[in-house]
């Protein structure tokens, strides 16, 4: 399974994630955020007919990331929310197959994640 990870703001739009997600070349089968924003993320998975895995803070923070933002740190014990969510929605022994990606407007990153199932 592929999974795009998001990390994003409480202003970001869909256009927030469009343009975070269209950095990427793979097409993700499910989308995954932190558990307490998955339904800020779920109007966007609808209109892609995909599906939200919501993380939990404890599983995006047992994930190894190549990327890091002091500020999600801080806040999300994680130093990419994006890249810790793919990997933790994909399943044990998934890899990181794009690093984070931030949309223009700097409100939505994301990250794209294989799991060993695909």
């Amino acid at each position: 399974m592929i999974v795009a990870g998001f990390g994003f703001s409480t202003q970001a739009t869909k256009d927030s994630f469009a343009d975070a997600l269209a950095q990427h070349a793979d097409a993700p089968d499910a989308l995954a955020t932190m558990a307490e924003k998955a339904d800020s993320l779920t109007a966007f998975a609808k209109s892609m007919n995909l599906t939200v895995i919501a993380v939990t803070q404890h599983q995006a923070a047992g994930q190894t990331t190549r990327t890091q933002s002091v500020r999600s740190s801080a806040e999300k014990g994680t130093p990419s929310v994006a890249e810790a969510t793919a990997l933790a929605a994909a399943g044990p022994g998934a890899r990181l197959i794009s690093t984070r990606s931030i949309s223009q407007d700097r409100m939505a990153t994301c990250a794209i994640a294989e799991g060993p199932d695909t």
